[in-house]
């Protein structure tokens, strides 16, 4: 279970590397929840089901240009499955540019992400 926990998330993260939502959605369960607590400069949210995880990961990728998305520690327990990381985006409206760290804690079950609940911080650097 332990990798193929793993496993599961870090498809979910290419398929977000390579812009492919449709792949993104794949990897999530029919009433996956998705929850943002938000940031300094990010609103919070909730997204529920497939729609929701689509709608999250559109707002994200129609929104920012990613210059750098770095997953960079796994902690996986069972079916839990925590990442510690850091991005770099650039805000496509208004060209500020965000950094951001974070920690997404996800739930897999049935080789699908069922839940996943991000902790960050943001900051503008431009």
């Amino acid at each position: 279970m332990k990798n193929s926990a793993r496993s599961v998330v870090e498809k979910m993260f290419a398929a977000f590397s390579e812009g492919d939502v449709d792949k993104f959605v794949a990897t999530v369960s029919e009433d996956t929840v998705w929850i943002y607590h938000g940031t300094q400069v990010i609103p919070k949210g909730i997204y529920e089901g497939k729609e929701g995880a689509r709608a999250f990961i559109s707002g994200i990728l129609n929104n920012t240009d990613i210059i750098s998305f770095e997953p960079q520690q796994f902690i996986v327990e069972d079916n839990k499955v925590v990442v510690l990381g850091q991005e770099h985006q650039r805000v496509k409206s208004s060209g500020k540019e965000l950094k951001q760290k974070w920690v997404q804690v996800y739930t897999v079950e049935n080789d699908l992400i069922t839940r996943m609940e991000e902790f960050a911080t943001s900051e503008v650097v431009s």
